[in-house]
């Protein structure tokens, strides 16, 4: 059995919701391999640009964390420019052989922005401040964008959401991480 497949590795919901000045992205801890869990207390949250940039990911870990230091010298070229930093990412991340053969999704946010940023060279802002990604992304995306309307704020929102995706995705997990940033 070959361990490294794409079709064999699941496991993550990443969610971000903008709401009331405050952007939240939040991940459960699952990693299984095929039927099995084999880390249930993964970090896939976390800060970027010396706090002022949240990022989530989805997909081969190895793979993401090679794409958040790639983002971090690309913010660290453009300075405050999300935007800029993901798009010239996008562009390595489409054009560069090594990069093209990357299997992960990542969301990033800072004050003014949220983006979904894939191995395809897309570089999304969500409609209507809410996006889900992960094997468990779309339970996480309807619950959250059912729970935008209610008075909520985007932290309980994010939790919330992910806690209705554990009930439905069989890789996605209870032990969450949450990141803030005030817009």
């Amino acid at each position: 059995m070959q361990t490294n497949s794409p079709d064999l590795w699941h496991g993550t919901t990443i969610l971000t919701v903008r709401k009331g000045g405050v952007v939240a992205i939040g991940g459960d801890g699952q990693v299984s391999i095929g039927q099995t869990i084999v880390k249930a207390n993964a970090k896939k949250v976390r800060r970027l640009a010396k706090g002022d940039v949240i990022g989530g990911f989805a997909g081969a870990t190895a793979d993401a964390f090679t794409l958040f230091e790639r983002l971090e010298a690309k913010l660290e070229q453009y300075p405050s420019q999300l935007m800029r930093a993901a798009v010239e990412l996008a562009k390595d991340w489409r054009t560069d052989r090594y990069l093209r053969r990357l299997e992960a999704m990542m969301i990033v946010a800072d004050k003014d922005v949220s983006l979904v940023l894939t191995g395809t060279g897309d570089v999304l802002e969500p409609e209507a401040g809410v996006m889900g990604i992960g094997s468990g992304g779309n339970y996480a995306l309807a619950a959250a964008r059912a729970l935008a309307t209610t008075d909520l704020d985007a932290e309980t929102i994010v939790r919330r959401s992910l806690d209705i995706a554990a009930d439905i995705c069989v890789y996605t997990n209870r032990n969450v991480t949450v990141e803030t940033l005030k817009a």
